[in-house]
C-alpha cells in the first residue's frame, strides 16, 4: 500500500471508529474490542481498503448499545455483522442507496469550528488557526446533485474531502460538487491558518513571596464576534508544591478538584462586570515562592460564528423536482486554547 494511501486509510478508520464508539481511546476501544475487530475485518481485505464509508458500514455491522451488549452476555452471541448485503453495494454510487425515497426533501449545511490559540506570558498571541469541519445532513430522494460554493474559499489549507466529493470542480473552480449520502456525514475538513483575533482574553497574574501566592485572573471580551459567548470556562492545573488553595470568583462557579485541577465555570459574561477569580495558595514547607507557573486553558462556544470568516455563498441541487428544504448554521468552540502565565 502506498504511503499516502495508508495515511488517508488511517484517517479513515479513525472517523469510522469515532462514529461508532462516541470517541477515540484506549478505554473504548478495550470495552468494545469486537465491534473495532469487525469493523477493520470490513475495512480492509488482503491488506488493501475495502469499505471505508461509513454508511455501508452501519448497515453491515450494528454500532453498539446497551441493548445489545446485554443480548451477548445473555446469549452468548457476540457477532453484530448483518447477513444481508447492504443495498447500496448495487447503487452506482456505492455510499448510497439507489432507490431511496424520501418524504421530508431537506438538506442542512453546518460549519464546525475549533480555535486553537497560544498567548505568551506577555500577552502576545504566538498561534491562532482554526480547524473545521462542514457537516450535511440531507434527506433527498432519487440521486441528487449537489454544488455547494463559498464566498472566500482561498483561506482554506490542508482541505479532506469525503468519497462523494468530485475532485476536478474544487481544483478547478473551489466548489464541492457531490451527491450527498443520506443522513448526517462529514463532507469536507479544513485549516485556516494566521489568524489574528481571539474573542475573549484571559489575563493571570501571580505574585509570590513568603510561602504564600498570590493570584488573579481577569476574563473579558478581546473582539465581539456579534453573537453571544457561552459556556466560557477556565480551568488550570495547580503545581505541586501547592499545599493548599482558597480561590473564589464575582461570577460563575469555582471547583478545585482532587487531581489539583482548578475549574471555573463562568458560562456568560455579563454586561456591567468582568468576570474575576482571585485567591491564595499555600505553598509546601520550605519553599519561599513559585517557580513553576501553570497554563490556563479555555473552553467557549459560538452559535452563529465561523470565526475563521468562512462564509457559504450557495448551495444548488439539481435532479429533485419536488420542493426543497435548505439551512446554514455555523458553531464556533475553543481547541487547545491557551495561556501561559
Amino acid at each position: 500500500m502506498p504511503p499516502l494511501m495508508g495515511i488517508e486509510f488511517l484517517c479513515r478508520v479513525a472517523d469510522v471508529l469515532t462514529g461508532y464508539l462516541g470517541g477515540l481511546n484506549e478505554d473504548l476501544i478495550k470495552d468494545n474490542f469486537i465491534i473495532v475487530y469487525e469493523l477493520l475485518d470490513e475495512m480492509m481485505d488482503n491488506g488493501f481498503p475495502l469499505t471505508t464509508v461509513p454508511n455501508i458500514l452501519r448497515e453491515m455491522i450494528a454500532p453498539p448499545n446497551i441493548v445489545s451488549k446485554v443480548l451477548s452476555v445473555v446469549t452468548g452471541k457476540s457477532s453484530n455483522v448483518s447477513n444481508i448485503l447492504p443495498d447500496a453495494t448495487a447503487s452506482p454510487v456505492p455510499w448510497r442507496k439507489s432507490d431511496l425515497k424520501s418524504s421530508s426533501n431537506e438538506v442542512y449545511v453546518d460549519l464546525i469550528e475549533e480555535l486553537d490559540a497560544i498567548l505568551s506570558r506577555e500577552g502576545v498571541l504566538v498561534k491562532c488557526e482554526v480547524y473545521g469541519e462542514v457537516h450535511v445532513n440531507s434527506h433527498l430522494p432519487g440521486l441528487p446533485d449537489l454544488t455547494l460554493s463559498f464566498a472566500n474559499p482561498s483561506i482554506l489549507n490542508d482541505v479532506r474531502f469525503h468519497p462523494c466529493v468530485r475532485f476536478r470542480p474544487w481544483e478547478g473552480e473551489q466548489i464541492l460538487s457531490f451527491v450527498p449520502p443520506d443522513g448526517e456525514f462529514k463532507l469536507a475538513s479544513y485549516r485556516v491558518k494566521k489568524l489574528k483575533n481571539i474573542p475573549i482574553y484571559v489575563k493571570p497574574q501571580l505574585s509570590s513571596s513568603s510561602g504564600h501566592c498570590r493570584v488573579s485572573v481577569l476574563v473579558g471580551i478581546r473582539n465581539d464576534p456579534g453573537k453571544v459567548i457561552e459556556n466560557i470556562t477556565v480551568q488550570f492545573q495547580l503545581p505541586s508544591c501547592v499545599e493548599s488553595v482558597d480561590v473564589s470568583s464575582n461570577h460563575g462557579t469555582v471547583n478545585v478538584l482532587a487531581d489539583k485541577t482548578c475549574f471555573w465555570s463562568i458560562g456568560r459574561i455579563p454586561k456591567d462586570k468582568s468576570p474575576n477569580l482571585s485567591g491564595n495558595l499555600i505553598l509546601e514547607p520550605g519553599l519561599d515562592r513559585l517557580h513553576v507557573f501553570p497554563v490556563f486553558r479555555v473552553g467557549f462556544k459560538i452559535v452563529g460564528v465561523a470565526l475563521s470568516g468562512l462564509q457559504i455563498n450557495k448551495l444548488e441541487i439539481k435532479n429533485l423536482p419536488a420542493r426543497l428544504y435548505k439551512g446554514f448554521r455555523a458553531t464556533t468552540k475553543a481547541g487547545e486554547y491557551e495561556v501561559r502565565s
